[in-house]
């Protein structure tokens, strides 16, 4: 039957290909000009090698070692003209494996749920469809969304990105104000190729149960964000996973300016989950990022507090929008206190474009952990170099190095290493 499902499905992705293409191509009367000549399309390759081990552990598995290439293709139209402008949006993605095994996968660049012995498959494939309407500055968007809200957060830290479908409407038709609304109805999990029902994550001490759905077709979100002034915004938003938990969530963002070269940026978050449906949700989420700036040096202190009958809740497979969600933990988890520590340079004030380097260590305590008396506790130590060519025939080659440590008295201990090369490239 999987196999009968991955023919259709791939079927319908070049008919639905072709139908875009012909779509575009005979769209070039003068009344959809705006269409075409306000249309772009880029290219976007990611080659990603993981390596996580788990040897130091005692866990089942010694490691998660894969390696893949990545494409994406985004083509994202201009408006027809008129009071409501119409438009068309298309994301094309194929990832392909370069080196697995079946001992050796876990690592989220590849799809393995398709193999009864565990192993990936050679490539897997995404078509996404996005219809736009446009008035004034107002935009409906209805099909394949990637969105970045405190309440849903699209997953990019793999191959491929995770998206989402549904319906999505931005409004910023009054002033120094944005306002949200929409609902999805289904996820794409960044290494999969189906849309799926949406369920809550529960990591390794999250502690959370489902009532009667274990998963949902609707998640219902709302949210406003108002700018005071260029450096002061404060924000509300709403979600809501149906029959499972509902979210509101406070942020504000502050930047000031202490003299010409000299920043201190304030990131402070709110957020207060409740269970629906007999689920057993019940958190609120403190979280605070002062950051200083310097001449290329910025210096970052954060504090996050967990507390209630649960850990923090988020849609399984997306970011949490958590101030300490880093390479491999968020440190939500029930009655979780945790503090980050954060160092980065950009070597731009060396005379050095495109080469940044960042540092930070995060300590987590305080978690309660399921049948055990001993409390939680966990940290964790992430360092990153990346490089970006800014001019020449390799213009916006990158290559990024990210190597993190963690260990834990309730979960695996892991050591990681990704190497990834990524190359983005206008076609017009």
């Amino acid at each position: 039957m999987k196999i009968a499902k991955t023919r259709h499905r791939k079927h319908f992705q070049r008919a639905s290909g072709l139908a875009l293409c012909g779509a575009v191509s005979t769209v070039h009367s003068p009344a959809h000009a705006d269409f075409i000549t306000d249309s772009k399309a880029s290219m976007d390759l990611r080659n990603y090698y993981f390596n996580r081990d788990f040897r130091q552990s005692g866990a089942a598995q010694s490691k998660a070692q894969e390696w893949a290439q990545g494409f994406v293709l985004r083509y994202e139209s201009g408006f027809t003209p008129g009071a409501i402008g119409v438009g068309l949006d298309a994301l094309g993605m194929l990832g392909v494996k370069l080196d697995s095994g079946p001992s050796r996968t876990g690592t989220g660049l590849l799809v393995t749920d398709r193999d009864p012995a565990g192993r990936a498959q050679d490539e897997y494939s995404k078509l996404g469809l996005t219809a736009k309407l446009r008035m004034a500055q107002s935009t409906l968007k209805a099909g394949t969304l990637m969105p970045k809200m405190p309440v849903a957060m699209y997953n990019d830290t793999r191959l491929l990105p995770q998206t989402f479908r549904g319906a999505w409407l931005n409004s910023a038709d009054l002033s120094n104000t944005t306002f949200d609304l929409g609902r999805f109805d289904r996820i794409n999990l960044r290494n999969s190729s189906d849309n799926e029902l949406m369920t809550v994550f529960n990591g390794a001490a999250r502690n959370i149960r489902s009532g009667r759905k274990t998963s949902s077709e609707r998640f219902d979100f709302a949210g406003a964000t108002y700018r005071w002034t260029p450096a002061l915004s404060t924000a509300y938003h709403y979600g809501a996973l149906d029959g499972i938990y509902q979210q509101h969530y406070l942020t504000l963002n502050h930047k000031l300016a202490l003299t010409e070269r000299q920043t201190l940026t304030s990131d402070i978050r709110w957020a207060r989950s409740l269970g629906e449906g007999g689920s057993n949700v019940e958190n609120s989420a403190l979280g605070a990022m002062f950051t200083y700036s310097a001449i290329g040096h910025s210096v970052g202190l954060g504090y996050q507090r967990m507390s209630g009958a649960t850990g923090f809740a988020n849609l399984n497979g997306t970011d949490a929008y958590l101030i300490n969600l880093v390479q491999i933990n968020d440190f939500g988890n029930q009655d979780e206190r945790s503090w980050q520590l954060r160092y980065d340079y950009n070597f731009t004030a060396l005379g050095i474009p495109g080469l940044t380097f960042m540092t930070r260590y995060l300590s987590g305590d305080e978690v309660s952990v399921r049948n055990r008396a001993q409390a939680g506790k966990e940290w964790e130590r992430d360092t990153e170099l990346a490089y970006v060519i800014q001019s020449g025939v390799l213009k916006n080659l990158g290559v990024r190095w990210k190597n993190a440590s963690t260990r834990s008295n309730f979960a695996s201990d892991i050591d990681e290493n990704r190497l990834v090369l990524s190359y983005s490239l206008a076609i017009w």
